[in-house]
């Protein structure tokens, strides 16, 4: 075990250094971004049959646009690093609902996009406790 400790060890030194950790920062933010970036704008393109799933799963159409906002809106805020923590919380409970009302069933394909949200929103919610990084416009 101590091989592992020495590794880890390592390992937080090397990414304590001020341009790896802020490098870093950087990457998770344009990572865990894209997905919400890409699904806002794809449902503008596909707005009626969006809002048609949506009613379909229950939920009310009206509330696509404000989807929209969140998705498209809070994925550019948590790609420039603006208002990091409150966009990473809102997207990480964002990705937990919508993980269980679209994607609960019992179907084996449903379970895994299941675990995929909710492992988008641990990711997010790592990005709570840090902050944006070095290279966002918060800089925190």
């Amino acid at each position: 075990m101590n091989i592992l400790r020495d590794i880890e060890s390592g390992v937080a030194q090397i990414v304590a250094k001020p341009a790896l950790d802020g490098l870093l920062s950087l990457a998770a933010r344009v990572m865990l971004s894209f997905i919400f970036i890409m699904a806002g704008y794809s449902k503008i393109g596909g707005y009626e049959g969006t809002q048609g799933y949506m009613e379909a799963m229950g939920v009310p159409g009206a509330m696509l646009p404000l989807v929209i906002l969140l998705e498209l809106g809070g994925g550019l805020a948590l790609l420039i690093g603006l208002q990091t923590r409150l966009m990473a919380a809102a997207l990480a409970g964002f990705c937990v609902i919508s993980g269980v009302l679209f994607h609960g069933g019992e179907d084996q394909m449903q379970q895994i996009l299941l675990m995929k949200n909710i492992a988008i929103a641990g990711g997010l919610l790592a990005l709570v406790r840090t902050g944006a990084g070095r290279f966002g416009v918060d800089k925190v």
